[in-house]
């Protein structure tokens, strides 16, 4: 028996990794998806880079004059007088880009920004903020009577820089960040969800291509329904490992082989600086001894290894529970259509747990959270959005645990199932044949 399951899994492994489509999208998912993020970044440098800002600011107010903060591709320049002859003198020698006026009419704050050609789209972002920001300090060292030095030591003194510390169950303390731990739970739950929506209607696929094409009449007439489905469901298991381990060589390599060839796009002040307060004195100690996996184990609520574990066990349990179902699924019916009828009830939970991601992020603690990263149809991926955030052991542990029940569960369904539908052809089966089919079988 377990010979035969071997020569399916084989066969289904084998069979698909040689198809031109898995190895087509094997090789260009990654350089795809590297070209989707960084090119815009790319030809928005470069844009930057080429495009120098000079403009000419006129402030009837003189709130504003040498205010205006100078980066490498803009500059500033103050002058007074009429508006229009500024205006038609800077333009016709090609001195200046933007002609800025700030108005006093008594009417609030009104300015106008002339230009011939396009202009980048954070310049006007920038100057307001900048305005914003200097108008609002000027009225209120004018409301309050304070000199701009006494402001701006105000300024200094009143600026508040909180720093998340995560106190564990033994007292130890560690400096958390509630954002970073968000966006990694919702990239784990996210891709979970992919891989079970790809991987999964791939076993769909294969069983209602077998029963249509009669092959399955051939291939249970020396094996069991229950080996051709395991061999089956774990094939195409692997078949998904095998890719996603593809995937991180080559995205791997295409982020090095980006980072020799622009190094300027890993290497800025703003990462720079997010990265230095993302970490410690402690870590960057780690980082400089070359070890990154202390620094993951130092600065997130869950280890690096039982991210790792976990996000493998709700991967490979997630994908079973569904490709039991799915494969299910496909031996009730005989074409692709008909199917939805069926897959839509089982798909719905995984749905719901996408659609719920947002709020488990940003309270992973919740009653929402809890429960449905305990129900086994929802748990893969609303447990891995939650870990990153610190969940207790004994929730983990539980929500595993129902995971590999209900994964018992959906096997004894789906082969009980299987086991008849998959021989069955030309009709139209519904809810009531299936019940009975569990009942006999």
């Amino acid at each position: 028996m377990q010979n035969k399951t071997f020569l399916i899994i084989s066969r289904e492994y084998t069979t698909r990794v040689k198809k031109k489509s898995f190895i087509i999208m094997t090789i260009l998912l990654p350089i795809l998806m590297a070209a989707l993020i960084f090119l815009p970044v790319l030809l928005v440098m470069h844009s930057e880079r080429n495009q120098h800002s000079r403009i000419l600011v006129v402030d009837d107010t003189e709130i504003f004059l040498n205010t205006f903060e100078e980066t490498d591709n803009t500059t500033y320049q103050y002058r007074s007088g009429n508006i229009d002859q500024i205006t038609q003198e800077a333009f016709s020698n090609d001195e200046f880009d933007c002609v800025f006026h700030i108005l006093d009419n008594g009417e609030g704050l009104r300015s106008n920004l002339y230009y011939k050609e396009s202009i980048p789209s954070s310049l006007q972002s920038s100057i307001e903020s900048q305005m914003n920001e200097t108008f609002f300090d000027r009225l209120l060292q004018d409301s309050l009577h304070i000199n701009p030095e006494d402001f701006q030591k105000m300024q200094d003194l009143t600026k508040v820089n909180i720093t998340a510390i995560q106190i564990d169950k033994d007292g130890n303390q560690r400096e958390n960040d509630a954002d970073m731990n968000m966006v990694i739970g919702m990239i784990c739950g996210f891709f979970i969800y992919f891989i079970i929506i790809i991987f999964a209607s791939q076993v769909l696929r294969g069983v209602l291509e077998e029963k249509t094409n009669r092959i399955v009449e051939v291939l249970v007439s020396s094996v069991k329904p229950i080996q051709l489905l395991t061999g089956k469901i774990v094939g195409i298991a692997l078949v998904g490992i095998t890719q996603f381990l593809i995937w991180v060589v080559l995205t791997s390599g295409i982020l090095f082989g980006i980072q020799l060839a622009a190094p300027s796009l890993f290497e800025s002040e703003t990462s720079t600086e997010m990265a230095t307060e993302m970490v410690s004195n402690s870590d960057l100690a780690g980082l400089a001894d070359g070890n990154i996996f202390q620094v993951i184990n130092n600065y997130f609520p869950v280890s690096f290894t039982e991210l790792i574990l976990s996000f493998f066990f709700f991967f490979v349990v997630g994908y079973l529970i569904y490709a039991t179902l799915y494969a299910a699924t496909g031996s009730v019916v005989d074409n692709e259509s008909d199917s939805q009828q069926y897959t839509m009830p089982v798909t719905l939970p995984l749905l719901l747990a996408i659609i719920t991601v947002p709020s488990i992020s940003t309270n992973p603690h919740g009653q929402l959270a809890i429960w449905l990263s305990m129900i086994p149809l929802t748990s893969p991926i609303s447990m891995m959005v939650r870990l990153p955030s610190g969940v207790p052991l004994w929730q983990l542990l539980t929500s595993m645990g129902i995971c590999l029940l209900f994964l018992a569960f959906c096997i004894w369904f789906a082969a009980k199932i299987y086991r008849v539908g998959i021989l069955m052809y030309g009709k139209k089966n519904g809810w009531k044949e299936i019940f009975r089919w569990l009942r006999n079988a």
